[in-house]
C-alpha cells in the first residue's frame, strides 16, 4: 500500500519528470482515466486529481487506460510495434475475451504475444486484458454508481467481456426490486498486495477476494444464486470491519480476524474451513494433516477442493496449506501472494 508520504514523493517526481522513478510507479489521472509513466510529456494533473500505482496491472484494475503519449507499457523510449498493436486491439473493444482466433487474425502469435507481455510488464497478454476488463467493471464498484438495468440480468451464459458479465450478475438498483429482495453490498478494498472486493450485508462478510482472481465472476453470480440477492455498490458495517482489520493485519498488528462471517457451503467445507482457521498464525500445514485433523485422512483431495472454494481469502487462511514435499501448491491469489503472506506471518512470530 502507498503511504501518504509517498504520494507526495511520486507527486513531486513527476512534476520533476524524474528518470530515475520510471518503473516505481505509475499515476492515473482522474480526470481523463488514463495512467502514465513518471517522465510523461503531458500537462501535469493537481495531485487531488492522482491515484498512484506501483504496478500497471494495479493501474489496469483501477480501471485507467494506458497513455497515448508516454505509453506506460513499453520500456522509455522505446515502443514496441506488436505492444502497441495489441493495447490498440484492446481498447477498440475492451470488454473482448481473447481467444486464438483473435491472435490469428492479427497475424499474431499468441504464444510470442504472452512471452514479450509477461518479460517486460510481469503479466501476460491475456491477464493485461482481463485487467482492463474488470477494471472497468470495478469502476462502478468503487465509484458507487448505480448498477445497470434489471433486464440486463438474463442471458448471462452469453455475455462478452466481463465488464457485461459483472454487470449482469450484480443485478438491478434497489428500487427495481421488491420489497423482500436480499440486498448486498459491494465495496472496493486496497491493500498491500493489491484491490480485493468485500460483499457483505449488515450481519457479516461474504466474499472476500482478490479483484484479479481467476473466476472471480463465477464466484459472485454463484453468490447472487445461493443467497437469491441483488449485489449493488456500498459498505456495510462488516465491511468497514475487515477494511479496518485487513490495514492492521498488512501492518502486523493483528493476527486473527474478528468480523463477523458468512459461510456458505456443504456441512464438510464448512468442516474445513473451520479447521483452516484454527492452524496457528505463522505455521503452515500439508493437505494430508488437514484431512487428518478433521479425521477424514483419506480425503484430501476433498480437503484440497474444500480449500479451493474458500471465498474469504486470508480471513479464512488457505494460504497456509501446502503440499507434503514443501512445495508452495496452489492458491486462487496467485502464488506470489500466497508466499507473501506465509513469509509476512512468520516474520511476525
Amino acid at each position: 500500500m502507498i503511504t501518504d508520504g509517498q504520494k507526495q514523493e511520486f507527486y513531486q517526481a513527476l512534476l520533476d519528470k524524474d528518470a530515475n522513478s520510471e518503473g516505481v510507479f505509475f499515476v492515473g489521472v482522474k480526470t481523463t482515466g488514463v495512467f502514465c509513466r513518471p517522465t510523461c510529456p503531458a500537462r501535469k494533473p493537481k495531485f487531488e486529481n492522482c491515484e498512484f500505482y506501483k504496478t500497471a496491472q494495479e493501474a489496469l484494475l483501477a480501471s485507467f487506460m494506458p497513455c497515448m503519449r508516454c505509453r506506460p507499457l513499453s520500456h522509455p523510449n522505446q515502443v514496441s510495434d506488436l505492444v502497441r498493436r495489441l493495447v490498440d486491439a484492446v481498447e477498440a473493444d475492451p470488454s473482448k475475451r481473447w481467444k486464438t482466433c483473435d491472435f490469428e487474425e492479427l497475424s499474431v502469435d499468441s504464444s510470442t504475444a504472452r512471452r514479450q507481455f509477461k518479460k517486460r510488464f510481469g503479466m501476460t497478454f491475456v491477464e493485461y486484458a482481463r485487467a482492463r476488463r474488470m477494471g472497468l467493471a470495478m469502476k462502478q464498484i468503487r465509484a458507487g454508481d448505480a448498477v445497470i438495468d434489471a433486464q440486463l440480468n438474463t442471458g448471462y451464459e452469453s455475455s462478452s467481456g466481463f465488464r457485461d458479465a459483472f454487470s449482469k450478475i450484480m443485478g438491478a438498483p434497489p428500487t427495481k426490486f421488491e420489497q423482500h429482495r436480499t440486498i448486498l453490498k459491494a465495496s472496493w478494498i486496497d491493500t498491500k498486495l493489491g484491490p480485493m472486493i468485500a460483499i457483505a450485508d449488515e450481519a457479516g462478510l461474504y466474499l472476500l477476494e482478490f479483484v484479479d482472481r481467476r473466476g472471480l465472476e463465477r464466484e459472485v453470480e454463484r453468490l447472487r444464486l445461493k443467497t437469491k440477492a441483488a449485489i449493488i455498490p456500498g459498505v456495510t458495517d462488516p465491511i468497514k470491519s475487515i477494511t479496518l482489520e485487513l490495514e492492521s493485519y498488512f501492518e502486523g498488528k493483528i493476527k486473527e480476524f474478528n468480523t463477523p462471517l458468512h459461510l456458505l457451503g456443504s456441512p464438510f467445507q464448512k468442516l474445513v474451513w473451520d479447521e483452516l482457521m484454527r492452524i496457528p498464525y505463522g505455521q503452515t500445514r500439508s493437505y494430508m494433516a488437514q484431512a487428518e485433523a478433521i479425521g477424514k485422512a483419506k480425503a484430501y483431495r476433498a480437503v484440497a477442493n474444500a480449500n479451493g472454494a474458500n471465498q474469504l481469502a486470508i480471513v479464512i487462511p488457505c494460504h497456509r496449506i501446502i503440499n507434503s514435499n514443501g512445495d508452495l501448491g496452489g492458491y486462487g491469489g496467485g502464488i506470489t501472494r500466497k508466499q507473501w503472506l506465509i513469509e509476512h506471518e512468520k516474520q511476525g512470530l
